[in-house]
């Protein structure tokens, strides 16, 4: 896609996240503010990612490790680095937001396929999330499937969603004998 760039989440993206953050969550309540959101990128400063489109700012992604069926508390910012144990199995995806003027062009499950291509080189075997706001259906369609048996803390409300996906290799990544390679 023209114009579009991923790369790490910098000091000086801070101001642009959080107003981003706090358009996509505030009349819902959900927005953390900047501390935790800083929190979540201390404990994974690899797996954090700023869109830029067209030369400006067009969204960003957190995601951290953390134990399946478990994900951070919006109330609470991180404490410390995940341990190595966590890095191995479960990357959470703890948060996408595309700025509403570039939006419908494919950019999200861009920055999911950057994302999910970087945690299969960390040896992350799940990706997990907390479906907000009703995307539950957007989340579907790229492979996440819900987990109702999964309580969630209260500060993601009532209507939030728990869904995981398994990590596979991108079928270019396998080696030739591999079955399905070409």
């Amino acid at each position: 896609m023209t114009g579009a760039r991923i790369r790490l989440l910098q000091d000086e993206d801070w101001d642009d996240v959080v107003a981003l953050e706090a358009l996509a969550y505030g009349a819902s309540g959900l927005s953390e503010g900047r501390e935790a959101l800083r929190s979540r990128h201390r404990a994974s400063p690899s797996t954090c990612f700023v869109l830029e489109y067209a030369g400006a700012f067009g969204g960003y992604l957190l995601a951290l490790p953390y134990p399946l069926f478990r994900c951070p508390d919006l109330s609470l910012a991180e404490e410390g680095v995940a341990r190595p144990s966590d890095r191995e199995s479960n990357l959470h995806v703890h948060d996408v937001v595309i700025a509403e003027l570039v939006r419908g062009q494919g950019l999200a499950p861009r920055m999911l396929r950057h994302l999910e291509e970087a945690a299969w080189v960390a040896r992350n075997r799940s990706l997990s999330l907390v479906a907000v706001h009703g995307s539950h259906p957007f989340w579907f369609r790229l492979g996440y499937r819900t987990r109702p048996e999964v309580a969630l803390p209260a500060s993601y409300g009532a209507e939030a969603v728990y869904m995981t996906k398994p990590l596979e290799p991108a079928a270019d990544a396998l080696p030739a004998s591999a079955p399905g390679a070409r």
